[in-house]
């Protein structure tokens, strides 16, 4: 697992074995960054969370292409150190936070009064719902007036395509994964 692109471009991240853990692929993370570059033109100075972080592959990559901070969450010691290790190796340390937290707790929490540009999301996959989870960013408007939420879950898990106040304007699927994208929705007046 490396970093695809930005300034860490190329460096080889740390990962652990587990029973949850799956880190998202390189050809996965590549075309999720091309959609987002599409969508969002430069990722220059954006806020970013990453929630279930694992090995922080998701947030150090936005990093790397130019975000101006991430806050990473996840429940497992053993994550929270990985994720330390590779901002460490990618010289992003100065950039990131860590929370040693479930991420739904954290949602309802201490990050209730914060906004994100980009809001990455990868539960364990079939255990977990993701209107669930969603639930908390849009009522709390985590997500800023541009903000994206990627969610990334098995082809067979249950998918909302609409959770208060976002919804979903792009789904993609590469082998086992699907990645739901999701937005706030506008109201006209």
């Amino acid at each position: 697992m490396r970093v695809i692109g930005g300034i860490a471009r190329g460096r080889r991240l740390t990962a652990f074995q587990g029973d949850n853990i799956r880190p998202t692929t390189d050809r996965v993370r590549e075309a999720l960054f091309s959609i987002l570059t599409s969508r969002l033109g430069s990722l220059e100075g954006s806020a970013v969370l990453d929630l279930f972080a694992g090995s922080g592959a998701l947030g150090i990559e936005a990093l790397s292409r130019g975000a101006a901070k991430a806050c990473f969450v996840d429940r497992a010691r053993q994550s929270i150190s990985t994720i330390r290790k590779n901002l460490e190796l990618c010289g992003l340390d100065d950039r990131a936070e860590l929370l040693q937290s479930e991420s739904l707790t954290a949602l309802n929490g201490i990050l209730r009064e914060r906004a994100f540009d980009l809001v990455f999301m990868d539960p364990p996959y079939g255990k977990h719902s993701v209107a669930g989870l969603l639930d908390p960013i849009g009522k709390a408007s985590l997500l800023t007036e541009r903000g994206v939420v990627v969610v990334e879950t098995g082809r067979q898990d249950d998918v909302p395509q609409v959770a208060s106040g976002l919804q979903c304007f792009d789904q993609r699927r590469y082998g086992s994964t699907l990645l739901s994208f999701y937005d706030r929705i506008c109201h006209e007046s």
